[in-house]
């Protein structure tokens, strides 16, 4: 009787040490290879502009951008700021996105807020509009990459198709993120964002793969600035 007991906690602490490897892994908390574009033979796109004139394309900016947030590691608070942008030591998704933007030379929320009060009608959950947090909703942003972005494929498998520095949105405007150039062992990008996990540039896509419908992808955008008008945009001011 003692022996069987001894295999059964035996089995059972195996259990748990697939469970946790598991779901360690799901989170992207144990270290994994990441592969490149060249690995699947995809060509890397690079803007036409460079906004800030760094010497750096804006697409590969935008993404610089939201890793040099992910490597801040922003605590995840949605609180309110008057004048609308948190100190960098605070975020969540939407901030990610705007910082990504600023590292390119737009100010991002002041596109926003200029859009909103040239097309209110499209920003038909806006009440009021109020630009210390406007530009911080997936929602707005959201009808704003509609507008001024190019829209892509939002199938994951279209690999070739994600390019470091679009824009992704998932479910009903539930969460936001920038594409990295890095790739997992099925080619599909990996995503900077800050929903306060551990790994704030992560194999996001293969967790969603395995979730419900609330957070699948629902939006998949380009920034391309040679297609638009110049009163589009705002260059960022420090």
């Amino acid at each position: 009787m003692k022996k069987k007991k001894c295999w059964i906690v035996a089995l059972l602490f195996i259990i748990a040490v697939f469970v946790i490897i598991y779901i360690l892994d799901l989170f992207n908390v144990l270290p994994g290879r990441a592969y490149s574009a060249e690995d699947f033979d995809i060509e890397l796109i690079q803007s036409k502009v460079d906004y800030n004139d760094n010497g750096v394309d804006d697409y590969t900016d935008i993404m610089l951008g939201a890793r040099k947030d992910a490597e801040k590691h922003p605590k995840y608070d949605g609180s309110y700021y008057a004048g609308g942008y948190p100190p960098e030591n605070i975020g969540v998704c939407t901030d990610v996105v705007w910082r990504a933007f600023k590292n390119a030379g737009y100010s991002l929320k002041d596109m926003v807020d200029k859009d909103i009060a040239i097309r209110p009608e499209a920003y038909k959950e806006i009440t009021k509009a109020d630009p210390n947090i406007d530009f911080r909703r997936v929602k707005n942003l959201r009808v704003f990459f509609e507008k001024y972005a190019v829209a892509l494929t939002t199938d994951a498998d279209e690999i070739a198709e994600w390019q470091p520095g679009d824009i992704v949105i998932f479910g009903n405007n539930k969460h936001i993120g920038i594409v990295s150039n890095k790739r997992n062992k099925n080619g599909q990008p990996y995503i900077i964002h800050n929903g306060g996990q551990f790994s704030r540039e992560e194999d996001y896509f293969k967790r969603i793969s395995k979730s419900d419908d609330v957070m699948q992808i629902t939006g998949h955008y380009r920034f391309d600035a040679s297609l638009l008008d110049d009163s589009v945009l705002v260059e960022w001011q420090e």
